[in-house]
């Protein structure tokens, strides 16, 4: 299948030059694109006319919990940080199922996608006992709506019995984790340029795996040649944690299990020290920023611009649905450039960077080459906004306009992987109203479950 990208009014490469075009085509074959420049020939392609269109390489979603969709706006948690929110929701997240997890992908990938991201990560680290296939169940919704996705095997192996967080519940043992890491990479993961599929392995958090896991989890995925993430450096709980149970600091203690490298990224890093950005820089370990989620459970503000001039890779995240409430990657983007310029200064990050952190950042922290920029060879990743629309009558600025003028509204058009999945800001593969009843059906089965209100 060959599409034609045509007559864009602005494009916004993300490539090695920083290339911002105006009224150019972008010829798409197969995955990848072909050509981008002034009245390329169509051929046999499938045209998109885009002269009243800006377009954007597609967003990478570093972190994410789809699962949480399903209790979103739970009252009685509304006002609480971290540790006492996750503590209220363990116990209703113990009633998930393949169906309902399914249920909850649909509807937070059909939001990525209509926000214009075209790759997710997603951390389900949630097995209750008996449900074992649910990193299955999140990579058949990914297939059925066509986002590229990197599922990120989760676990908890450290419950309450033993000092940690979790209850029993949804802890499950390391040999059966390994195992079913092991499963899930032979089955699923595909090292090759366009893959639509990627497995990481990503024990929960240090206060809810026990070392030995770390330690199995990272030699595994070293020798399978796969990823490694988790939570760091997210809350001050988190540091008191381990410095109470291993008596080191979080990152001190991720260097001393081997968590450390360019194929390590952790959610958050809000609370490093100076020495602790230094050692992330020099070991090219990334951090996912999550600013709307970390400004919801009042965690904290991630150094961003610092990291940045030090190096250190960074991507954007959404975080999970139910400390966020949303999955869109163009709220997430205002978000990013807003906290930055609150807490560092009017001049600490620019709407450029902040589009750069989430595309080519995002790519880096995945370790893909074939995504976050618009080339020749790339992926054909990318999503257009109008420019004629009601959201950005007055702009002179695309990029400025994207981030701070449209974020609480859907893209017009997503490609994926050279493929249209959502046109007119309506996805293509599924009924939208059908993905929104399973979506409501699964959160009330999940609460009634948990015998709440």
């Amino acid at each position: 299948m060959s599409l034609l990208v045509k007559n864009a009014a602005f494009i916004a490469t993300m490539d090695d030059h920083s290339r911002e075009l105006k009224s150019q085509d972008i010829l798409i074959e197969g995955p990848a694109i072909t050509a981008i420049g002034p009245n390329l020939n169509p051929g046999t392609a499938e045209v998109v006319d885009a002269s009243n269109c800006w377009v954007f390489p597609g967003l990478v979603n570093t972190h994410h919990h789809l699962y949480q969709i399903l209790t979103r706006c739970v009252s009685g948690i509304q006002e609480a940080e971290l540790f006492p929110w996750l503590k209220y929701l363990y116990p209703i997240w113990a009633g998930l199922t393949a169906d309902s997890v399914y249920a909850a992908a649909l509807v937070g990938i059909g939001e990525l996608l209509k926000s214009g991201c075209t790759t997710a990560g997603d951390h389900h680290y949630v097995f209750p006992q008996g449900e074992s296939r649910l990193i299955d169940a999140e990579i058949a919704a990914a297939e059925k709506l066509g986002i590229r996705f990197h599922p990120c095997r989760g676990s908890m192996s450290l419950g309450e019995d033993d000092g940690g967080l979790p209850p029993n519940s949804v802890i499950q043992k390391e040999e059966e984790i390994l195992e079913d890491s092991q499963r899930l990479i032979r089955t699923y993961h595909d090292a090759e340029d366009f893959s639509m599929c990627r497995i990481a392995l990503a024990p929960c958090s240090p206060f809810s795996v026990t070392r030995s896991l770390l330690e199995q989890s990272v030699e595994l995925a070293r020798k399978h040649k796969v990823r490694c993430h988790t939570h760091l450096a997210e809350t001050k709980d988190e540091t008191k944690f381990c410095q109470e149970q291993v008596g080191m600091r979080p990152l001190e203690y991720m260097k001393d299990v081997g968590w450390l490298g360019q194929d390590i990224w952790f959610a958050h890093g809000i609370h490093f020290n100076q020495e602790e950005l230094a050692e992330l820089a020099a070991t090219g370990t990334g951090i996912a920023h999550c600013p709307v989620s970390n400004q919801k459970l009042s965690s904290g503000t991630a150094q961003i611009p610092a990291m940045l001039k030090l190096g250190i890779p960074v991507g954007l995240a959404v975080d999970g649905s139910a400390s966020n409430d949303g999955s869109n990657m163009l709220a997430e983007l205002k978000a990013a450039l807003l906290i930055a310029k609150l807490t560092w200064g009017i001049d600490s990050l620019s709407a450029r960077d902040v589009l750069a952190i989430a595309t080519r950042g995002g790519a880096s922290l995945l370790g893909r080459k074939d995504i976050g920029s618009l080339a020749p060879g790339k992926a054909a990743d990318m999503f257009l906004v109008r420019a004629d629309s009601l959201d950005y009558a007055g702009c002179s600025d695309p990029i400025t306009a994207l981030i701070t003028c449209g974020s609480s509204k859907t893209v017009d058009t997503t490609i994926v992987n050279g493929r249209v999945v959502v046109r007119d800001g309506t996805l293509l593969s599924m009924e939208e109203g059908e993905i929104a009843g399973m979506g409501n059906a699964a959160a009330r089965e999940l609460i009634a479950k948990a015998g709440i209100a």
